[in-house]
């Protein structure tokens, strides 16, 4: 199996075979896309799977963009708005949240081993000090521009996924899939609102498995210049308008 592996590879994740808990690489024969496997698990039992090699598949044409008006400029005068009904189609994967248990060894793992960097950190007060207790890190491309951030995890008494994030369109396909999403059915968690640490418009939900996914539009970007900030936590870290948050969504 290894002398399959392509030397970029290697080249790649030269880090990876040799930490404690990587297992062999494996070739996706049966997956889309195909490339390589390796698992490994992370210091709060979390497998991680780093994959190479894939071959991309083709994109689709997108949505188009509908032009706003505002008080005084008004570029879509006789350009009618009009949707069609139904579920957002997701764009991508944008992040996963994580509560865990051991913080510290958490940011230490993924920020030592691979490309990521915090974007934000949010502390609480203790003993009059600050101690950082959640982690909002982006994907280190240099001055490319990245999702603010990719991984996303706090503090807990317990360890367990958050939920997971997933890009549609824009606002208004988030509000056709929202009104799709409570006809059929499915239990609103929290939205739709705007973040506060990533901007973005947020709409979360519970899906069959009891899972909380998102569905978000217009996150911000970033890059390696602007330095880490740092805020308090807190309810009122969490969004800029939206409905009141539950007690239970960091837990």
């Amino acid at each position: 199996m290894l002398a399959k592996v392509p030397k970029s590879f290697w080249v790649e994740l030269f880090k990876a075979p040799k930490l404690p808990t990587a297992e062999e690489i494996q070739e996706l024969k049966d997956a889309p896309g195909g490339g390589y496997i390796l698992t490994l698990t992370d210091p709060q039992g979390f497998p991680l799977n780093l994959i190479f090699g894939q071959t991309l598949a083709k994109t689709r044409d997108y949505p188009p963009k509908i032009t706003v008006n505002y008080e005084v400029e008004k570029p879509s005068a006789l350009k009618f708005q009009r949707f069609t009904t139904g579920p957002a189609a997701v764009h991508k994967v944008r992040h996963f949240g994580l509560c865990v248990e051991n913080f510290r060894d958490m940011v230490d793992f993924y920020t030592t081993n691979f490309n990521l960097v915090p974007s934000d950190f949010l502390y609480v007060e203790k003993e009059g000090e600050e101690k950082n207790v959640a982690l909002f890190a982006h994907i280190d491309r240099g001055d490319e521009l990245v999702d603010h951030h990719t991984l996303f995890f706090t503090a807990n008494g317990t360890i367990h996924v958050h939920h997971t994030s997933f890009e549609v369109h824009d606002y208004d396909t988030q509000n056709l899939g929202h009104q799709w999403l409570a006809n059929k059915g499915y239990i609103s968690v929290w939205g739709v609102g705007r973040h506060i640490l990533g901007s973005q418009l947020f709409d979360y939900w519970w899906d069959t498995t009891g899972n909380t996914i998102e569905h978000y539009a217009d996150g911000d970007l970033v890059n390696g210049k602007p330095p880490i900030a740092y805020g308090p936590a807190g309810d009122e870290s969490l969004a800029f308008w939206g409905p009141d948050v539950l007690a239970t969504f960091l837990n």
